[in-house]
């Protein structure tokens, strides 16, 4: 291959920030931001010639000679991307035919190696990245602060500004999940106009802010347990799991003791302790009322569910209740 034609990037391109090459690794478990850097890489491909042959190879069904065969030269010259899907699943005969493909790419032709994770095909992997081919990270956004980024920038490339109350307000309603919280970005997007405050986002989804399990964790750490408890229920009732509910609660609590761990201590950035500037003030807040004797036992009670809501106990939803009361109770406990 030309050197000309070799991309030198470094590995760890966001989906919005790659651009079409001859080779392109999308590689990570996060499938929302997979379909996006491949929907992406499709729409360069069909800017530089709309008439694109575009061909879709399953990796765990591939066949040896079908690489070859679909990147052939074309007989009335248009160009073609190739898409492999499922990489992580491939046969020996993609990985064997794949290898050879990257000792002679074809001017004409574009390939997209989609990989969803795991070991399997590391060796055309690593082939990849060694050539300087692009190769796009899509990795699960953990962290609400990545949440709320991802929010922000679907808004900026849409030219619409939120408020800030509104995207915590939609993280927390919706964010368990990236699919859903995209969809729902989505459809704030066609369906309102102007600044998205957190009325319009209480509108759409108020049902799900008030019956998730955030709310819940915020009711127990308020010291509300009747409240918390309350809303426990009309979680369960619409079809939370144990699982989601507890994940809240130590969410909420690993929150509260990072930040607290900070009290006294300056020079310390939102970035070194994992959370948005938002979530800090929110926890200080929150943190009136709280010891660190308070705050180790509302750990432990909600460790101890984690274990049961995971196969240790027979009933998890009344484990997470008796967490939750545990939790709130424990708000002002001074010994």
């Amino acid at each position: 291959m030309p050197p000309s034609r070799r991309k030198t990037t470094s590995p760890g391109l966001t989906w919005d920030q790659v651009e079409l090459a001859p080779v392109v690794l999308v590689r990570g478990t996060e499938g929302l931001l997979a379909d996006r850097a491949v929907d992406r890489l499709l729409e360069q491909a069909r800017a530089i010639d709309a008439a694109v042959e575009v061909t879709r190879l399953e990796a765990a069904a591939y066949e040896h000679g079908q690489l070859e065969m679909v990147a052939s030269p074309s007989l009335f010259g248009e160009r073609r991307c190739v898409v492999v899907e499922g990489a992580e699943a491939m046969t020996d005969a993609l990985l064997e035919d794949a290898l050879v493909y990257l000792r002679a790419v074809p001017d004409d032709v574009w390939l997209v190696v989609r990989h969803n994770g795991g070991t399997r095909g590391k060796k055309l992997l690593d082939a990849i990245a060694a050539a300087g081919y692009p190769v796009v990270a899509c990795e699960p956004l953990k962290r609400d602060s990545d949440k709320v980024d991802f929010v922000r920038a679907d808004f900026k490339r849409a030219r619409r500004r939120i408020d800030a109350e509104a995207v915590q307000a939609l993280v927390e309603a919706v964010g368990a999940d990236l699919r859903e919280l995209g969809a729902a970005t989505t459809q704030l997007l066609a369906d309102t106009t102007g600044v998205v405050t957190a009325e319009v986002v209480q509108r759409y989804y108020g049902g799900r802010v008030e019956a998730t399990g955030f709310k819940v964790a915020d009711a127990a750490v308020a010291g509300h347990a009747g409240d918390a408890v309350a809303l426990l229920r009309h979680a369960v009732a619409t079809g939370t799991g144990p699982v989601p509910l507890v994940a809240a609660l130590a969410m909420k609590l690993r929150t509260l003791a990072k930040v607290a761990a900070t009290r006294g201590r300056s020079g310390i950035s939102a970035g070194e302790l994992g959370l948005a500037p938002w979530q800090i003030d929110r926890a200080r807040k929150e943190l009136d009322g709280w010891t660190p004797e308070g705050l180790a036992a509302a750990i432990t009670a909600v460790a101890a569910a984690d274990a049961e809501v995971k196969g240790q106990g027979r009933d998890p939803v009344f484990a997470v209740e008796r967490a939750v009361l545990k939790v709130a109770a424990a708000h002002g406990r001074r010994h």
